[in-house]
């Protein structure tokens, strides 16, 4: 029962925050500094989460690993996979997970990959959630992408926006 309490709250964790923040990147060309425009990727997904064997410890935070699968409809076309590791807890409503997960697709048309790292928190029902673009983890055209995605679930459906930029050096 309690795995299960624990699945059902690390996915709403998951799924229903949507708290990112993107910011600007500053690059040197030439000796003088520009701003490097972001661009917006957007669309739906369809996720499945499986747990996975794990060491639950009895005393303090109930411990939880799961596999994501993923499917990517709209300016990410591809799939991703990874894990998820999770903490609950016995108060209501707090709870936290870090996953790390690898992109493959189409970006706006350009093909290869790139890896995503999740760190959220739900703090007695505030939510905290930031999705990174992991450093140097694009390959293929996607080699120098950077930048942060955020979720969210609107009438069940799971929507993202990925802000990224690409240096192209």
């Amino acid at each position: 029962m309690k795995r299960v309490c624990l699945v059902i709250a690390c996915a709403w964790l998951c799924w229903n925050v949507s708290v990112v923040t993107f910011a600007s990147r500053w690059g040197s060309r030439e000796g003088r500094r520009e701003a490097v425009v972001a661009t917006r990727a957007s669309g739906t997904f369809d996720v499945k989460l499986a747990p996975l064997a794990s060491e639950d410890l009895k005393d303090g935070a109930s411990l939880g690993r799961m596999s994501i699968d993923k499917q990517f409809q709209g300016d990410l076309e591809g799939t991703s996979k990874g894990e998820m590791l999770t903490a609950g807890t016995p108060v209501k409503d707090s709870a936290g997970y870090v996953a790390i997960e690898r992109v493959t697709g189409k970006v706006q048309g350009r093909s290869g990959s790139f890896a995503l790292q999740h760190s959220g928190t739900m703090n007695r029902g505030a939510p905290h959630l930031t999705i990174s673009v992991v450093p140097d983890s694009g390959t293929g055209e996607l080699k120098g992408i950077a930048g942060t995605m955020m979720i969210r679930i609107l009438g069940g459906k799971h929507f993202y926006d990925l802000d990224y930029t690409i240096d192209s050096k």
